[in-house]
C-alpha cells in the first residue's frame, strides 16, 4: 500500500469527535426511544432461550472487521521469518506482557483505588456463559444467578464487569488504526503490515486463550463456548472472508484498483459501523453515565497508563535491540494501540450490550485517537535516538 493509503482521513482524524457525538446520540436514544436498541438487540440467534449473538450487531461488527482484514498480504508474513527481533518483540509484547499488565493497571484502579467512586456496592448484569445452566441464585464466580424479564442473568460487581472491558482491549493489539500511527510516525510501511499479519494470526488462537484465562483470574464469567464462538465470527470468518476476497479483486481488477478504489471505499464503511454500534451501546448506558459522569474518566486512567507503559517499554526494546526508528516506531504503536474492534464484539457477545464491560472497551475508543497522536509526536521528536538497524 502506498504512504498515501495509510494518510489519516476525513473520519479517522476526527474520530473522538464521532465518538463523543455518539455518546450524546445514545444517551438521548436510550431516553427518548428506550425501547429501539433494545428491540434491535433482540433480534438475536438464541440457544437455550438465551440469546447468543445480536443480528444488527453482528452485522455492523462484521464490517467494521473485514476492511482491516481485507488490507493484509499474508504472503509477507512468509518473508518475515527472515526478520527474527521483530517478529520476536511485537509477539512477546502483545501476547506475554501487555495482556497481564493491563489485568494488574485494570485491577488495581478499578477494584482498590477507584472501587467507592464507581460504587462499591453497584451492579451489573451480565450474560449467563453459552452452555452454562444454573439455577437461580447459584454463586459463579464473583456473580449470581438471577431471573431477569424471564431470562437468567450474572449479577457481579460494576468495577469487575469494567475489568472485564479492560481485559477484552489488553489481550487485542491493534491491526487497523496502527496503519495509521505508522505512517503518521514516517514508519516502514511493510514492516508494519507484516506485524499486523502476525497478530491477527496470533489472535486465531491466543486471544480466547489468554482472554478466558485472566477473566477466570478476575473471577468474572469464562464462557468458553462463546468465546471460540467470537473468535470465529469476529476474526476468522472476516480473516477468510478478507483473504479470499483479496485474491478475487486483486486477480480480476488488479493491485492498483484494489488499493486506489475498493479500499477508499471500505474505511468510511468500516467508521460508520463502529459509530452505529457505538450509538447502541450508549442508549443502554446513558442512565450509568449522566448519573455517575465520571465513569468515563475513571475508566479512562487506567487504559490511558496502559497505554503509554506498553510504548515505552516496546519503544525502549527496539533501541536496546538495535532496530531503525523505522521500524521502532509501528513496533511501539502496535503494542500501545488497542483492537477495539474485536474488543467491543468480544464484550457484546460475551457479556451483553448493555454490560459494563462493553462500555469499557467503547471508552478504549474514546482516548484512541488523542493519546495515539500524542505518542506519534513523541516517535517524531525522537528519531534521534535510533540509528541503522543492527543485524
Amino acid at each position: 500500500m502506498t504512504a498515501k493509503q495509510h494518510a489519516m482521513g476525513f473520519f479517522e482524524r476526527y474520530l473522538t469527535l464521532w465518538v463523543g457525538l455518539c455518546i450524546a446520540g445514545g444517551i438521548l436514544l436510550g431516553a427518548f426511544a428506550p425501547n429501539f436498541a433494545k428491540t434491535l438487540d433482540g433480534m438475536s440467534i438464541n440457544v437455550n432461550g438465551a440469546p447468543v449473538v445480536s443480528i444488527p450487531i453482528a452485522i455492523c461488527l462484521f464490517f467494521m472487521m473485514y476492511p482491516i482484514m481485507v488490507k493484509i498480504d499474508f504472503a509477507e508474513v512468509v518473508k518475515a521469518g527472515k526478520s527474527i527481533k521483530p517478529v520476536s518483540l511485537t509477539l512477546i509484547v502483545n501476547w506475554a506482557i501487555k495482556p497481564f499488565t493491563m489485568y494488574g493497571i485494570a485491577y488495581l484502579f478499578l477494584g482498590v483505588l477507584f472501587q467507592s467512586l464507581l460504587g462499591a456496592d453497584a451492579v451489573d448484569l451480565v450474560k449467563m456463559p453459552f452452555g452454562l445452566d444454573l439455577p437461580v441464585g447459584s454463586e459463579y464466580g464473583a456473580g449470581t444467578v438471577i431471573l431477569q424479564d424471564g431470562v437468567k442473568m450474572l449479577q457481579v460487581p460494576l468495577w469487575r464487569s469494567y475489568l472485564a472491558g479492560c481485559i477484552l482491549l489488553g489481550v487485542a493489539p491493534c491491526t487497523a488504526m496502527v496503519l495509521v500511527w505508522g505512517y503518521l510516525a514516517k514508519g516502514n510501511a511493510g514492516h508494519t503490515l507484516v506485524m499486523v499479519a502476525i497478530n491477527s494470526l496470533a489472535m486465531l488462537f491466543l486471544y480466547g486463550l489468554i482472554g478466558g484465562f485472566l477473566l477466570g483470574v478476575g473471577q468474572l464469567p469464562v464462557p468458553w463456548e462463546a468465546l471460540l464462538l467470537s473468535i470465529g465470527i469476529y476474526v476468522a470468518l472476516p480473516l477468510v472472508a478478507g483473504f479470499y476476497s483479496r485474491r478475487w479483486i486483486i486477480a480480476h481488477k488488479g493491485l492498483d484498483w484494489f488499493e486506489q478504489k475498493f479500499l477508499h471505499v471500505l474505511t468510511p464503511i468500516t467508521i460508520i459501523a463502529l459509530l452505529l454500534t457505538l450509538v447502541l451501546l450508549f442508549s443502554f448506558k446513558g442512565e450509568v453515565i449522566t448519573t455517575n459522569p465520571l465513569t468515563i474518566l475513571w475508566i479512562a486512567i487506567p487504559l490511558a497508563i496502559q497505554t503509554i507503559l506498553i510504548f515505552a517499554i516496546t519503544y525502549l526494546a527496539a533501541k536496546l535491540w538495535g532496530f531503525s526508528y523505522e521500524n521502532a516506531a509501528p513496533s511501539a504503536m502496535i503494542g500501545a494501540s488497542n483492537h477495539f474492534e474485536v474488543a467491543i464484539a468480544t464484550a457484546v457477545m460475551l457479556f451483553g450490550l448493555s454490560s459494563g464491560a462493553a462500555l469499557a472497551t467503547v471508552v478504549g475508543v474514546l482516548i484512541e485517537v488523542p493519546l495515539m497522536l500524542a505518542l506519534v509526536g513523541f516517535c517524531k521528536r525522537t528519531q534521534h535516538w535510533f540509528g541503522e538497524e543492527r543485524s
